[in-house]
């Protein structure tokens, strides 16, 4: 048998467009001889489709658009993808009865006509998945038979059941749906359609679990995600198909949309292995992140109608990664630059944001804040009396700043890209309407120790950024060595209000990503209590400006976004645990 695995790019609620998508890429599966052809879960609907699952008139528009396509662009081939339906009382019939509930489904179709049906079985609902509260479980273990060949569905989290990120307890008195699919069924190849978003190290962890299928139940085991960026998610595709001996026979590559092809064979128990290695596992971690923030910014400003960002760019270490991501995702002619200096901007990092810019080859202006400061700071004057300079006036500085690029981004139309990093983020080192202003969040998913190493990948393999005109190393090596400052007030460094990042770090990633105890915190890392007992008490205060930040394309397990539900308003004061 001929599989094909299609990962495709969705937009979510683009019926027609998704339609037509799944009718291409099953044509370029036909036209390769393929018998049977898998697309992702939801694909027609785009994953996730959160609450317009119980938007009136939405799930009936799903249920015609896989009617329309399952019949037009499955001929000559079997065609299974995903989409949410009604849940039915009758699977065998082609128009069954609504019986309520909505299901996260496959449907099959082949020569035009309706095959079969499966139901996910297990709904996750953690992070960033809200699954229960839209989808009903499914109660059956589904195959189908493809050229005498029996084919077993299984959708995502049926397969993974949490251990590819930790969350394995929850199924644990739960029956496992692909050992009842094996034992109810004789399956000798399962397919798993997912949408799985990339996060640093999972994709070696999803291996690693396809395998432990194969040779456990002894069949193939072919796994197909979707591809691109839906808000905050970036999906990475990385299709696969491992043989009953749990070794790699097709591979597809990351971050970009292909149909797969592999030729299974159910006599073989160990078919001729994949000679050209395995994409996911052969790229270095830096480039999978870089692939994934180009790929997230490149989607949201596609599929929300943007053409061209701008960024304020200050010469320091972010604004300089930030800005090779947009140019890499865009172009460097949709890119515009912004420098806003004020009494307080080095030379030297003015002078660094304009080689960036040249070096980059992206539009660049300089528009100086000190007339719009020194106008706000004699408005302020008789309030301000009598006080001495304080914060107030750093975020007026950076709230002038703010302003000036979302007036240009009205004006012309381009998208506000801000700049902050996951260490400002955390422990609210940003200034609300000042520079957390904008659409969208590039780094703020990524440590300040992250910036740094992406920084210098960046400028190590230039080459592989594929952006046009680029001749050499895209950052200055000023804006990587020196001291990190907001240049708010004379001589300012982050360290001046912050420890090191190294430490910071480490606070931050088991606070949040670790969510440790303090006191855990403390016997891991070594750092002193008391530093500890105030980053943790920073992280709760700034919950207010996160709320109010841009959404951020999230690459780590646990983002500032949908997958971390923080009350603001809340009492509980884990520090306390430190105190002597």
């Amino acid at each position: 048998m001929r599989l094909a695995l299609a990962q495709i790019n969705p937009t979510i609620g683009d019926l027609q467009g998704n339609v037509a998508r799944i009718a291409d890429f099953a044509g370029q599966a036909n036209a390769a001889g393929a018998d049977l052809v898998v697309f992702p879960e939801l694909c027609l609907s785009g994953y996730p489709p959160k609450d317009l699952l119980i938007q009136n008139g939405f799930l009936e528009a799903c249920a015609a658009a896989a009617k329309r396509v399952g019949k037009s662009a499955s001929n000559g081939l079997t065609l299974v993808f995903g989409t949410p339906l009604p849940v039915r009382s009758e699977r065998a019939s082609g128009e069954p009865a609504w019986k309520g509930g909505i299901a996260n489904a496959l449907v099959v179709y082949r020569d035009g006509a309706y095959v079969d049906c499966y139901d996910k079985r297990l709904l996750p609902t953690y992070d960033v998945f809200d699954e229960d509260r839209y989808f009903t479980p499914g109660d059956r273990a589904v195959a189908i038979d493809v050229r005498g060949f029996r084919v077993g569905l299984s959708i995502c989290e049926d397969l993974w059941r949490g251990e590819d990120v930790g969350f394995s307890s929850r199924y644990a008195d739960t029956a496992d749906p692909v050992e009842d699919l094996v034992k109810s069924t004789g399956c000798r190849l399962i397919i798993n359609p997912s949408a799985s978003p990339f996060l640093v190290d999972k994709g070696r962890r999803h291996r690693e679990i396809l395998t432990r299928h194969a040779r456990r139940h002894g069949v193939f085991v072919a796994a197909v995600n979707q591809v691109g960026g839906n808000d905050e998610l970036v999906f990475d595709g990385h299709a696969a198909v491992f043989g009953p001996n749990g070794r790699l026979v097709a591979a597809a590559k990351g971050f970009e949309e292909q149909v797969l092809i592999a030729e299974i064979d159910p006599s073989k128990t160990a078919p001729r292995e994949c000679g050209s290695g395995d994409p996911l596992l052969d790229t270095p971690v830096e480039e999978q992140v870089f692939r994934a923030l180009v790929l997230g910014e490149r989607d949201y400003c596609r599929k929300t109608g943007f053409s061209r960002v701008l960024l304020g760019l200050s010469g320091g270490i972010d604004s300089a990664v930030a800005c090779v991501l947009s140019v890499a995702a865009l172009g460097p002619s949709n890119v515009l630059g912004v420098s806003l200096p004020s009494r307080y901007s080095s030379q030297g990092s003015k002078d660094d944001a304009a080689a960036l810019a040249e070096r980059l080859g992206v539009p660049y202006t300089t528009i100086p804040i000190e007339s719009a400061f020194n106008a706000l700071e004699r408005s302020l004057g008789p309030v301000f009396a009598g006080r001495p300079a304080d914060a107030a006036e750093e975020n007026i500085q950076s709230r002038v700043r703010g302003t000036i690029l979302m007036a240009i981004s009205n004006k012309l139309g381009h998208l506000v890209v801000t700049t902050g990093n996951k260490s400002e983020l955390a422990v609210g080192y940003c200034t609300l309407y000042g520079d957390m202003n904008g659409g969208l969040a590039v780094l703020s998913d990524l440590s300040k120790q992250w910036v740094y190493r992406l920084a210098r990948w960046m400028n190590d393999h230039w080459r592989a950024l594929e952006i046009e005109g680029l001749t050499g190393p895209p950052i200055p090596e000023a804006s990587i060595t020196k001291a990190p400052s907001a240049e708010l007030r004379p001589d300012q460094t982050d360290q001046d209000s912050l420890p090191p990042y190294d430490v910071l770090d480490q606070i931050i990633e088991g606070y949040v990503e670790r969510r440790e105890s303090p006191a855990e915190i403390v016997a891991r890392t070594r750092c002193e209590p008391a530093m500890v007992a105030k980053i943790v008490r920073l992280i709760d205060l700034s919950e207010y400006k996160r709320k109010q930040a841009a959404t951020g394309l999230k690459v780590t397990g646990v983002a500032f976004g949908s997958g971390r539900r923080v009350p603001i308003a809340q009492r509980y004061r884990p520090e306390r645990e430190l105190q002597p």
